[in-house]
């Protein structure tokens, strides 16, 4: 054997330890480009999907089969068949109405029968009639409200009067609150930009600027922003929070260049079960200072906050006191990174964490609370964290994983959390995880796809007010229309002392059986 053969065999002392590193790095390029596959590749829902049954067949695999024998007939009982529903709308001489006739105006046309053309009244007679519906639209729904007010003379003293001008919800303005509505309904709920609907003003014939649009919101939050205030005030009282945050961009910091700041919705559970409430604050970063300005200072008995694993939570928990419990979803997504490297014990940690999301989806269909809620989480649900937190230990010992290998994060990260994990099963009050702030969240994401960023930081916070009402307002299955229609007539002649009964949880038995309409519904339809 040659002298370099032997250098080659006698490996220096360092390379075990090079050798490591490079193992670890090969496994976390095998993670990256695993990941870039899925994201254009795969599936990115979070729905696990179960193994179809055996017994079902593939597309195709009965196709050239004889068909079977048709069974035996056997007599039925008679009985009688309720008649559908269309074959009764049909005999009216109607078809089944596919809208709210009580929302959706409605335009007559009568179609003239041509068999009666040229006949006098008298020699037919009309014995009913069918009717049909189709779904219109004109381009652009816009309405010009002409007040007209007669200016009188009276004979007797001769003095001249005038009834005023009717008060709008902003002062000396020319929008009536049934646009300013639909302007903050169709950029924060349905994420139409203001200068797409500036183009759509104008393809209707209305010549407004756009800055003009953007002083009319602004003004609308900043008349909202007090029930906003009171509505976090109830929050802060509420025994069981949750709180997460999202980025936005916001303020411009340089030529070409935006800020970055963060939206931190806070959701309060409340008393009735109605839904609980939400409301978002804007704040430029993502410090821990904004969790104690959210959440405040005082504390409520028994207080629980749920959050993702982001630590500025934990440390506010501990250094308050309140209970601190951890969501279940974030764990479950931890090893969700981790199913193309070890796709065994990652489908094994899926299935133990799907069982607990089966317990919960039990109790929902059972519709149990209180304590029948932590009876059957106690009994079904706790031996199954018990036994996931003792295989997590167990995988954490195995010799195979490296730190660097997203199972050994992922199992550090739950065993790290196991008493936070553990919270939601002695208290009935706590969900199992933030997915229903995460959905209240939702608008924030979508409107970044479409308005994208903020100009300024108050056009932020204009956001935030907006974005809590529209989004309490649907948890508690309130048209987000109707009620700000209502409350922006209302907020200026309601008692400050009582702002709280204008937030949407609290309104809802208060005025939403008689709500406040615009003078847009009291008018005539416009003539075409």
């Amino acid at each position: 054997m040659t002298s370099e053969a032997c250098d080659i065999f006698d490996a220096p002392p360092e390379w075990p330890a090079e050798r490591a590193e490079l193992l670890a790095r090969i496994a976390q390029l095998e993670q990256q480009l695993a990941w870039f596959q899925r994201q254009i590749f795969g599936e990115k829902s979070e729905r696990r999907h179960g193994e179809p049954p055996p017994e079902q067949m593939s597309l195709g695999e009965g196709l050239g089969r004889p068909e079977a024998p048709p069974a035996a007939s056997a007599p039925v009982g008679a009985h009688q068949r309720r008649r559908p529903r269309r074959e009764t709308a049909e005999d009216n001489g109607e078809e089944p109405l596919f809208f709210d006739p009580e929302r959706v105006p409605v335009e007559v046309i009568l179609v003239p029968n041509p068999e009666a053309e040229g006949l006098a009244p008298e020699d037919y007679e009309v014995i009913g009639e069918k009717i049909s519906h189709r779904l219109a639209q004109r381009p652009g729904s816009y309405v010009i409200l002409k007040y007209v007010r007669p200016l009188i003379k009276r004979k007797d003293d001769q003095s001249l009067h005038c009834p005023p001008a009717p008060v709008g919800v902003l002062e000396g303005g020319r929008a009536d609150v049934s646009f300013l509505v639909g302007l903050v309904i169709d950029k924060f709920l349905y994420h139409l930009p203001l200068y797409r609907q500036h183009q759509r003003l104008l393809a209707a014939g209305v010549e407004v600027s756009r800055q003009w649009l953007t002083q009319q919101v602004l003004a609308v939050a900043w008349l909202l922003a007090p029930i906003v205030a009171a509505q976090l005030s109830g929050i802060r009282a509420a025994r069981v929070k949750a709180m997460d945050e999202t980025p936005i961009k916001a303020g411009r910091q340089g030529p070409g260049k935006l800020k970055r700041g963060y939206f931190w919705p806070i959701w309060g559970d409340t008393d009735d079960g109605g839904g609980g409430d939400i409301v978002f604050l804007y704040r430029p970063s993502r410090a821990a200072m904004h969790v104690r300005e959210g959440l405040g200072d005082k504390r409520v008995s028994g207080e629980v906050l749920i959050s993702d694993g982001y630590e500025v939570y934990a440390r506010y928990a501990e250094r308050t006191g309140l209970i601190h419990a951890q969501c279940w979803a974030h764990t479950r997504r931890t090893f969700e990174r981790a199913k193309d490297i070890e796709p065994a014990a990652t489908a094994e940690a899926l299935e133990r964490i799907g069982a607990l999301y089966a317990c919960e989806k039990a109790i929902r269909e059972q519709g149990l609370r209180g304590e029948a809620k932590r009876d059957y989480r106690l009994t079904h649900a706790k031996p199954v964290v018990e036994d996931f937190f003792a295989w997590a230990e167990a995988q954490v010992e195995r010799a195979a994983l490296l730190p660097s290998n997203p199972l050994t994060k992922a199992l550090h990260y739950a065993l790290q959390r196991r008493e936070a994990l553990r919270v939601y099963l002695d208290d009935p009050d706590v969900p199992i995880d933030t997915n229903h702030l995460e959905r209240a969240l939702r608008p924030i994401p979508m409107g970044r796809k479409n308005w994208l960023f903020c100009w300024t930081e108050v056009g932020a916070e204009a956001v935030a007010t907006l974005q809590s009402l529209i989004v309490t307002c649907q948890l508690h299955d309130i048209d987000p229309y109707v009620y700000l229609v209502d409350v922006l007539q209302r907020i200026d002649q309601h008692p400050a002392s009582e702002v709280h009964l204008l937030t949407p949880r609290l309104w809802k038995p208060q005025f939403a059986d008689n709500p406040l309409r615009s003078d847009l519904s009291r008018s005539a339809p416009a003539t075409q």
